[in-house]
């Protein structure tokens, strides 16, 4: 048996260190700091991103609400103007007619007025709703363009984060940490 005596240089030493994500001299390896902070904040972007889906979601049912109401409106006041036109035509009909015939006619133009009253309340009943739904949906989506920029902050964050684990550039962690600090603040800030 020969026993073979090998010395390592001390760059093969840091390599190999380096490479199995040992604990350098300088405390944890950077690769490894870098993991830690991606999936940090892949974890924030993530939220973020569901936030800024819902808040879509919410508005856009808000919008179709307001949609819908305001449809409903213009049936209504659809049906508004066939009583107002029968109306009219109720008090030609009375002015022609024959003075015996008259207070029928007259009775549907009292009608005609009692019902149109009923449906212009309706008209604008749905009208209000749709004005409120319009308000929600407006005030659901705020948050939503404060959201998205938040979310661009922190893919940039992400980013420089892995450029500094291909390059060993400790660095660039700074802008990296600029970036996902101010992405985080933007998304609280949404809400307030």
């Amino acid at each position: 048996m020969e026993d073979h005596f090998h010395v390592h240089g001390a760059h093969e030493h840091e390599v190999e260190h380096a490479a199995s994500g040992h604990r350098t001299h300088h405390g944890v390896a950077l690769a490894q700091q870098v993991a830690i902070f991606t999936a940090i904040l892949a974890a924030i972007g993530a939220v973020v991103s569901y936030l800024g889906g819902n808040t879509q979601n919410e508005a856009l049912f808000h919008k179709n609400e307001a949609v819908l109401y305001k449809a409903h409106a213009s049936d209504q006041w659809n049906y508004y103007q066939a009583k107002s036109t029968k109306g009219h035509i109720m008090s030609m009909a009375a002015e022609l007619a024959p003075k015996d015939r008259r207070s029928a006619y007259e009775a549907d133009i009292a009608r005609y007025e009692k019902e149109k009253k009923e449906i212009k309340a309706k008209a604008e009943e749905f009208e209000e709703k749709s004005r409120k739904e319009n308000e929600l949906a407006e005030k659901a989506f705020h948050p939503h363009h404060v959201l998205a920029l938040a979310m661009t902050f922190i893919q940039i964050a992400i980013a420089l984060a892995s450029v500094t684990a291909l390059t060993n550039r400790r660095w660039l962690l700074v802008p990296a940490g600029i970036g996902a600090v101010a992405g985080c603040a933007l998304a609280l800030g949404a809400y307030l």
